[in-house]
């Protein structure tokens, strides 16, 4: 059983940057892909970036590339989604999410995900 819990969003004008943080439970943080994802009022929940158990490899939606930064630190069992420049569409409840892998891959797919948190808000004035 992974816990994950979000912490690190808020307000933001247009531009600015934050940085999320995604802290597990447990003993096995590094056996697991993680992931962000997002969902925006009257919208479904929409991959943002992923992260292998390593570290080594990283995925993003093309929306994002560029912009926002997906880390790990596996000695302390968190996972980061920094992000800049970041505009009014960036606007969502943000949730990380682990997956149990066998290799070094991210997971692109939500289903493929086995641990959720709660979710954090991100809002971006213009």
């Amino acid at each position: 059983q992974v816990q994950l819990v979000e912490s690190g969003g808020g307000l933001v004008q247009a531009g600015g940057s934050l940085r999320l943080s995604c802290a597990a439970s447990g003993r096995t943080f590094s056996r697991y892909a993680m992931g962000w994802f997002r969902q925006a009022p009257g919208k479904e929940r929409e991959f943002v970036s992923s992260i292998s158990r390593s570290g080594s490899n990283t995925y993003y939606a093309d929306s994002v590339k560029g912009r926002l930064t997906v880390s790990r630190d596996n000695a302390r069992n968190i996972a980061y989604l920094q992000m800049n420049s970041l505009e009014p569409e960036d606007t969502a409840v943000y949730y990380c999410a682990a997956g149990l892998v066998a290799g070094n891959s991210g997971l692109i797919s939500a289903y493929a995900y086995d641990y959720w948190g709660q979710g954090t808000q991100v809002t971006v004035s213009s």
